[in-house]
């Protein structure tokens, strides 16, 4: 398989880096396609929040003649809205059957000195004659034969794939090889060569001899808004819009109707108690059939999307499906008791087993499709029964094909975590116009593929039609919308390829009339949309003349600030993380919770996507410890994160959001190494030396101390002016790292950004020259009480000699009882001075030095060690 280069993107990783994506994970542990598109992004969603979707190219040419390449298909369905994730080659054999063809034995003679071997010339229809040698016994001039040549794979005696070669055997030039059954996989007998009908013709691959040709399987990623496309004929109808307003007119899909189904007969009985959740529910009986394997075809076309073949019924409506976007769902009829199905909810708590074998409580809202007896069979659009599907015994279904509510569908399958293909399918909308034509095609493969009989009427309950929706367009709107006067004639022969009626038409405007297969064309702008993605947005022109105006910004920029921080982090060994702003409710509520919150503070949302992210986040750490976690379960334990991002809190009616900035350190201090230093983790003082530094790197100065013993942290500092913090950082409890399966010690600083900023913003730049004086150091140890903190010396040695004191550091820490006493330590303190405009005296310092012991054993309680 040729291969694309390989992207990443926001979809494919829950975390990513700055700069140049330095790696978190040691080794890759996402699959990844084969090829990977790298065109244009979609016109039609900012967002890339989709489902993938996988359409088989020679599915589309069924409906289509499209003479292009993948990757020109893969740029005309991106720029439809239809963003292409990438492709992959499929062949429905080892064996490369797309370089073995028909061919004519011209010549056979026996090679002298050989048992077995003839030299043999060969035709396979190119105006090339090719010397082959053969050993097969059944070899002979006039047969027609399947040729492999050379570069292509075949199979061996003992099943392992060899590739084709020019070769010269007892001197004889072989430029190919004369093939058995075994050699290319479509059977087992190796007594000789394949020798086919008198009448073959000359050329033939032997992938369309056997009717297993490749396909090429191209991965969509299907926005939220393009119900209309998740099928391949919907697919097919966006690219045959494209050729008929970029290429051909005349241009026209290759469909014929399926047959239709039985006007007369008595329809089975169905009872429709729930129409708001169903709106329309057809069905057919079908008797007399026998269930097995799918033929080879229909087989091939589902594994090449990636669905597994089960059975002929099965696989049908599973073709269907994906053909015209309709599921549909095969019942037993013999396992339907009460002669009659009943479409209804049921009691809450009713126990309903699942195709899975899972027994599970349904909820009162769930729509069941039950039998005559009120028991459920199947969750109306999401998932069967373990007791009313089809099985190999099986000789009479009811055919249903049904249009259930998105929103429907969308509850039961969220709160049954059942994310089905039909459940998928029905949650973005599909045509309730088209039941019928589904059921039909349905139908029809039945009685062809598994020798059904039509039995019954149509049921087609359908109490208030959908109807088309209108929509009223101005041609206005779209010039101003889109960016460019398109013609009128133009506008129009877009709608019609895109089979979106015109009515009232003035010169001002129109009604658009919208097919039912589009449920998300509702809007004028969702009509200028349409017509957009198909026009083309790289065809709108640049505009000429580009307007702007002035912003004054406010000092100092956020993101200039930002970007200070994220360089500082990032060559100190950092990486950047971005995590989703919502988290999960059970970390701070409930009786498992990690870092109780109150309720009430808690901002909650309706994610029907995930019910798992519940909330917006009331705090980073989860962000950083998930990413740790992650990451440790990968065997890469050693992290340096930050991340950018907002908390989110609430005081009665008042919401609130907070910028913030994150910073995580974890396992060791320094990348493994030869040198024999031993191995050093991080701690509480690798962190904190990087938020001081951090802070500096930003002109943050001048702000107090104060030692925290809250959660989350074990031991924390926070650095702050007056009520207004700056960050708190410190050792993460280990009760809150034992309950997120986090091994190694974590330290955590939470910057409350909006205040750093403000912080920077008070800053004015000074300039100050280089001192000509030199600096001298005097040296004191202090023994003090346990509980006096290093900050103390520090304030207190700033506010006795602020002029001319530089620096003070402490180099030292003595502890002992026996020589300092219970409940004592011993600091040796650097104090480093300086004056800019004079050389400091002996005197001055030792004058210097005393105030500072006496400041120190007077308001510290401190002993001088000599």
């Amino acid at each position: 398989m040729d291969s694309h280069p390989l992207t990443f993107s926001p979809s494919h990783l829950s975390f990513y880096f700055y700069p140049a994506i330095l790696p978190i994970f040691q080794k890759p542990f996402l699959p990844l396609p084969i090829h990977k598109y790298c065109g244009r992004k979609s016109n039609s969603c900012s967002e890339r929040f989709f489902e993938v979707m996988k359409v088989s190219l020679n599915w589309i040419r069924d409906f289509l003649d499209i003479h292009k390449t993948t990757p020109e298909i893969a740029d005309i369905l991106t720029s439809l809205g239809l963003e292409v994730e990438g492709w992959e080659d499929v062949k429905p054999s080892l064996v490369d059957l797309d370089k073995v063809f028909t061919g004519q034995v011209l010549s056979c003679e026996h090679i002298a000195d050989t048992d077995h071997l003839s030299a043999t010339t060969v035709d396979v229809g190119d105006g090339v004659v090719r010397s082959i040698v053969c050993g097969a016994p059944n070899v002979a001039a006039g047969q027609k034969v399947l040729v492999a040549l050379p570069g292509a794979n075949v199979l061996s005696k003992d099943g392992q794939l060899f590739t084709i070669g020019e070769r010269k055997v007892r001197g004889v030039p072989s430029q190919g090889m004369i093939c058995a059954q075994d050699e290319l996989g479509v059977g087992h007998d190796h007594s000789g060569i394949m020798v086919l009908p008198a009448d073959t013709k000359l050329g033939i691959s032997a992938a369309q001899w056997f009717k297993q040709e490749s396909d090429t399987v191209i991965e969509i990623g299907l926005t939220p808004n393009r119900a209309d496309a998740t099928n391949h004929l919907g697919v097919a109808r966006d690219l045959l819009a494209w050729l008929r307003h970029h290429e051909n007119p005349a241009a026209t899909l290759k469909t014929t109707e399926p047959n239709s189904l039985p006007a007369t007969g008595t329809p089975y009985p169905v009872s429709l108690e729930n129409a708001t959740a169903c709106p329309r529910f057809t069905g057919v009986v079908i008797r007399n059939i026998t269930i097995g394997e799918s033929p080879e075809w229909l087989q091939n076309r589902l594994k090449a999307i990636g669905q597994r073949p089960i059975n002929n019924v099965v696989d049908i409506t599973n073709y269907v499906r994906s053909e015209l976007g309709q599921p549909l769902h095969a019942y037993d009829l013999d396992k339907v008791k009460g002669g009659k199905i009943i479409v209804k909810t049921l009691p809450e708590g009713t126990i309903f087993k699942s195709l899975d074998g899972v027994e599970r409580k349904l909820l009162a809202e769930d729509l069941m499709i039950c039998d005559g007896e009120s028991t459920p069979m199947c969750i109306g659009g999401v998932f069967g029964g373990a007791d009313s599907g089809v099985s190999d015994g099986t000789t009479a279904i009811f055919l249903e094909s049904a249009y259930f509510h998105p929103k429907t569908i969308r509850r039961s399958m969220l709160r049954h975590n059942l994310r089905t293909d039909a459940a998928w399918t029905f949650e973005k909308g599909v045509d309730p116009n088209g039941s019928l034509r589904a059921l039909a095609r349905a139908a029809q493969l039945v009685v062809e593929l598994a020798g059904g009989k039509i039995d019954s009427g149509v049921t087609d309950i359908y109490p208030t039609p959908i109807q088309p929706a209108h929509v009223e367009v101005e041609y206005e709107r779209i010039h101003r919308l889109i960016g460019e006067r398109l013609p009128a004639e133009k506008i129009k022969n877009i709608l019609n390829a895109l089979e979106i009626g015109i009515e009232n038409e003035t010169p001002q405007g129109f009604t658009a009339i919208i097919p039912t297969n589009k449920p998300d064309v509702t809007r004028e702008a969702d009509v200028v949309e349409e017509i957009l993605r198909v026009h083309g947005l790289d065809s709108v022109p640049i505009p000429t003349q580009i307007r702007s105006s002035m912003e004054i910004q406010a000092r100092p920029n956020p993101d200039t600030v930002r970007n200070q921080a994220a360089d500082f982090l990032a060559s100190n060994g950092f990486n950047e993380g971005m995590s989703l702003a919502l988290t999960n409710s059970a970390y701070h509520v409930g009786p498992e919770a990690v870092l109780p919150v109150d309720n009430e503070q808690l901002v909650y949302i309706h994610n029907s996507a995930n019910q798992g992210l519940d909330c917006m986040r009331p705090t980073m750490l989860f962000s950083a410890l998930e990413a740790v976690q992650r990451n440790q379960n990968r065997q890469n334990p050693d992290l340096r994160l930050f991340e950018f991002g907002k908390t989110y809190s609430r005081s009665g009616e008042k919401l609130s959001e907070v910028a913030r900035l994150s910073v995580c350190m974890t396992g060791v201090h320094d990348a493994e190494s030869w040198h024999p230093a031993a191995k050093k983790t991080v701690d509480f003082y690798t962190l904190k030396s990087y938020v001081r530094n951090l802070l500096a790197r930003l002109g943050v100065s001048g702000f107090q101390e104060t030692v925290l013993q809250e959660t989350p942290y074990q031991y924390a500092l926070q650095y702050h002016r007056g009520p207004q913090e700056l960050v708190r950082f410190g050792a993460v409890q280990p009760a809150i790292l034992k309950k997120m399966d986090i091994k190694n010690p974590v330290f955590f600083a939470d910057f409350h950004f909006d205040n750093i900023l403000k912080a920077v913003g008070n800053n004015k730049i000074q300039f100050s020259e280089i001192s000509r004086f030199p600096t001298v150091r005097r040296d004191l140890a202090l023994v003090l009480n346990q509980n006096v903190p290093f900050s103390d010396i520090v304030a207190l040695a700033n506010k006795t000699a602020k002029k001319i004191l530089k620096e003070v550091n402490l180099f030292d820490v003595f502890e002992d009882t026996t020589k300092l006493g219970e409940g004592k330590k011993s600091y040796a303190v650097s104090f480093v001075f300086e004056d800019a405009e004079k050389t400091l005296q002996d005197k001055e310092i030792d004058a210097l030095t005393q105030q500072l012991q006496q400041a120190f054993e007077s308001k510290l309680g401190a002993v001088i060690r000599k």
